[in-house]
């Protein structure tokens, strides 16, 4: 069935015993994500989690039903988490709903569905599960996201502080809850002892004061500068920056690009496409530099890259994946294709 937001938090907050499979899909894999977990949290600290990859169920999809009705070694509730989904698992999903009564429930974590796909058909069409589609908040949206999670660690977030906030994490759900972990142990606040976050706090450790060194990183590695981008990610890596900012950020530039591109394509010169509407999101400082790599890169390689990121960004979110070592790999990748631009 296809869920509400309402309702698939409800089902997952109390573990709901008829709901067999739940597919959280859509481009918000971070808030996804923080809907799958609010399922384990419901089935308690002691439970076991299965995690499973979606590959492994198309070469054998009969186990997903396996594991759904196996016991825990420990006696307790387990449950089965998979991330990412995706079609090649729509046989597997189809044995699981078929059982003649739910076992342990299982979590899917899937990106943009197509509306034809298999694994969203299936979910849609039994009684036994639920989907739904996150988006990324946007405008006022976004801001009431950042006060919502703020208060729950403690946080009394004002809205320009909001604002500030969804600006400089892109909306990021993950992102996000990372800076204001951060910022509730720096101010010492908890939900009993709140504190308020302002801007001097925001100044001082915020994700948009590293703006400027990730630029450093961004431009070396899109201007195909090898050595300069593997030692100014090093460096970054040095200092404590997570991984998961730096992914973002270079799928922030890389669609910034793609959108200009797009305009120089469609017959404007890099000059006006830089000057018009979709330039608008560049700070006037950076201009010459945004003009400089959308003549360097063209439409099939930024769409290329930006597919790329996705996927290692979906490695990096994940608890058992290659994470750090993925997005080494990949951003030295992009600075290597850059160089063969020239």
């Amino acid at each position: 069935m296809k869920a509400s937001l309402r309702q698939i938090e409800q089902a997952l907050d109390r573990a709901d015993p008829a709901i067999q499979f739940y597919l959280l899909h859509g481009p918000d894999e971070s808030a996804s994500r923080a809907l799958a977990r609010r399922l384990g949290a419901a089935l308690g600290p002691d439970a076991e989690k299965i995690e499973l990859a979606s590959a492994t169920l198309r070469s054998d999809p009969a186990r997903l039903a396996d594991e759904a009705a196996a016991f825990s070694m420990f006696g307790g509730r387990r449950h089965v988490w998979i991330d990412p989904a995706g079609d090649e698992m729509a046989e597997a999903v189809d044995a699981l709903l078929a059982l003649p009564q739910p076992g342990n429930p299982v979590v899917a974590v899937a990106g943009a569905l197509r509306k034809d796909s298999k694994l969203l058909k299936l979910a849609t069409a039994s009684n036994a599960a639920l989907a739904f589609a996150s988006y990324a908040p946007e405008g006022r949206d976004a801001d009431r996201m950042a006060t919502t999670l703020g208060q729950a660690h403690g946080l009394r977030i004002d809205p320009d502080v909001a604002r500030r906030l969804t600006a400089a994490t892109g909306n990021d759900r993950a992102v996000l809850e990372q800076e204001l972990a951060k910022f509730a142990a720096y101010l010492d606040a908890e939900p009993s002892a709140p504190a308020s976050l302002g801007h001097a706090t925001l100044d001082a450790l915020g994700a948009d004061a590293e703006e400027g060194d990730l630029n450093h990183l961004i431009d070396a590695t899109l201007a195909g500068e090898i050595a300069t981008a593997d030692a100014e990610l090093a460096r970054l890596l040095s200092v404590g920056l997570d991984v998961v900012p730096i992914v973002r950020a270079f799928q922030r530039q890389l669609l910034l690009l793609a959108q200009l591109r797009a305009e120089v394509d469609a017959g404007q010169s890099v000059q006006q496409a830089v000057a018009g509407p979709a330039g608008r999101a560049v700070f006037w400082k950076e201009k010459d530099r945004v003009a400089h790599l959308v003549s360097r890169w063209n439409g099939e390689a930024l769409a290329r890259a930006l597919e790329r990121l996705a996927e290692t960004g979906r490695q990096v979110m994940r608890s058992s994946g290659p994470g750090r070592i993925a997005m080494e790999t990949e951003i030295l990748a992009l600075a290597r294709a850059a160089q063969r631009m020239r």
